[in-house]
């Protein structure tokens, strides 16, 4: 009797000890942010002052007046960056969700060697193709675009490998029984399969449109003028050349770019965690 209360109280002791680890490191990550968001309610003299303060000294607002009133159209590059994130999450779910069905469930001659070249591509940066892409957008006239950076991302090897990782692990009895019953491979994709990829669309929806909201590099490339824009290259302007810029404003910038992503993730956190865990329980 003993030992096993001894052993009950060194596993409450360990869960404990984890947990505040677990807390610590979640205090640690949300830190940053939190820095970030008391840096936007800050005066430029408050910004610089040592030592500096954890908590502003009042919430003031000028901050974001000033980025919605900037010669920066902030409110055009908002929805340039949401038209663009909306767009690219919604074709990588359909484009990637096919592209699994396929890979998972259908069998036709050089099917493995065609997924094992689409995972190559996972080994490729985005710096070594951006020049043909580019050379091909100029030709278009997609250059200074902003539709034509959502082109570029309809589809990922990404999340074509998520979402076949889930399938396969998803049972085949249901899919099987009504392709005997005649039913062909869109409606059984679209009446059977699909319903069972939620919590993988969830995960993946999440993660793309993360992505898409923070693409620096494309974006620099591909779109120079400050209507067609970005958000990460919207920071860049208001920061000035060589960080000259309002630091607080620039702040309340950034705080006003990263509540989309922020509440979208707390919503459905446990549908990324969900769909990445279940992803590779079976190869």
């Amino acid at each position: 009797m003993n030992t096993m209360m001894q052993t009950r109280s060194a596993k409450r002791i360990i869960d404990w000890a984890i947990i505040a680890c677990m807390m610590l490191l979640a205090i640690g990550m949300l830190l940053p942010f939190l820095w970030l968001f008391s840096m936007s309610f800050r005066s430029v003299s408050d910004a610089y002052k040592m030592p500096p303060s954890f908590l502003p000294p009042s919430l003031d607002l000028t901050n974001y007046w000033a980025v919605l009133n900037s010669k920066v159209p902030f409110i055009r590059i908002y929805a340039n960056s949401v038209m663009i994130a909306v767009v690219v999450t919604i074709g990588q779910l359909i484009t990637c969700s096919l592209a699994a069905f396929a890979f998972s469930r259908l069998k036709f001659r050089g099917r493995d060697a065609m997924f094992f070249i689409l995972l190559v591509g996972l080994m490729f940066p985005a710096q070594v193709t951006i020049l043909p892409i580019y050379l091909g957008y100029a030709r278009t006239g997609l250059v200074n675009q902003p539709m034509g950076l959502a082109l570029m991302y309809l589809t990922s090897s990404f999340g074509v490998f998520l979402m076949r990782q889930f399938m396969v692990s998803q049972p085949k009895a249901l899919e099987e029984a009504a392709l005997m019953d005649g039913a062909g491979y869109i409606k059984i994709f679209w009446r059977i399969s699909l319903p069972q990829l939620r919590p993988a669309l969830s995960a993946l929806g999440i993660i793309t449109f993360t992505q898409t909201w923070n693409y620096y590099f494309q974006a620099k490339v591909l779109l120079g003028k400050q209507d067609q824009m970005t958000l990460p290259l919207a920071m860049d302007v208001l920061r000035g050349y060589l960080g000259a810029g309002n630091l607080s404003v620039v702040m309340a910038a950034m705080s006003l770019s990263i509540l989309p992503v922020v509440l979208l993730f707390l919503i459905a956190q446990k549908f990324v965690i969900e769909g990445i865990t279940m992803s590779g329980i079976k190869n």
